[in-house]
């Protein structure tokens, strides 16, 4: 299977939008970007999901495993396809171990090592969200840690997916391709630009310039 494209949003016209294209497989969100567009957590998920109908992933907002698994129940509740978005710390993942028992998917955020994956696994994690552009800042190599991750998750026949976070550039995107991300989220910036190539807008231009006068 190829790797699935997220959009990192929580603008729900904008996803509406280029959710037109068919290409897009599920939304991540998180605080930062509810607040931005608005803050009604609840309104805004049940939104999108009815707008894409893959993973959703929606983020708690508690530091302690017992609220955070209140709050995973809570939001699994809104609609069938929500991801309970979880920290990479001991609570987060007693929290995942929990939610997996309950049958909820969930998705462990603000990964940055293989050993930090492997342990997301091991506590049940559907994906597992390496942090890509934040490695890069960081003057680490974010495309090496998803190439590390397939390779030990392949070995181990892990089930839990990677989900290659944080991809600023089409470059990079095509690097967690290559590595073996089985889904990159991305913003709607990267979107459009990696469905942008000069040859593409140069060929179009002469297609329409020669179809004058041909009719269907």
């Amino acid at each position: 299977m190829t790797m699935q494209i997220f959009l990192d949003s929580a603008d729900v016209l904008q996803i509406t939008l280029l959710a037109k294209s068919g290409v897009i497989s599920g939304v991540t969100t998180n605080p930062s970007i509810i607040h931005k567009n608005g803050g009604d957590l609840k309104m805004i998920i049940i939104q999108i999901a009815e707008i894409v109908d893959g993973p959703i992933s929606c983020e708690v907002i508690a530091s302690d495993a017992k609220t955070m698994i209140l709050q995973g129940k809570i939001a699994a509740n809104w609609h069938p396809n929500i991801y309970v978005k979880l920290p990479c710390t001991p609570d987060g993942l007693e929290a995942c171990r929990a939610l997996k028992l309950l049958g909820i998917c969930t998705n462990i955020t603000l990964v940055f090592s293989v050993s930090q994956a492997n342990a997301a696994s091991q506590a049940g994690a559907t994906l597992v969200s390496p942090f890509v552009g934040r490695l890069d800042d960081a003057g680490q190599d974010g495309v090496q840690l998803i190439q590390d991750i397939r390779t030990v998750f392949d070995y181990a026949k892990s089930s839990t997916k990677i989900l290659a976070a944080s991809v600023r550039s089409v470059e990079k995107l095509t690097g967690v391709m290559l590595a073996g991300a089985d889904i990159a989220t991305i913003s709607p910036e990267i979107f459009s630009a990696m469905l942008t190539h000069p040859l593409t807008d140069t060929g179009l231009k002469i297609f329409q310039q020669d179809s004058v006068g041909i009719t269907f």
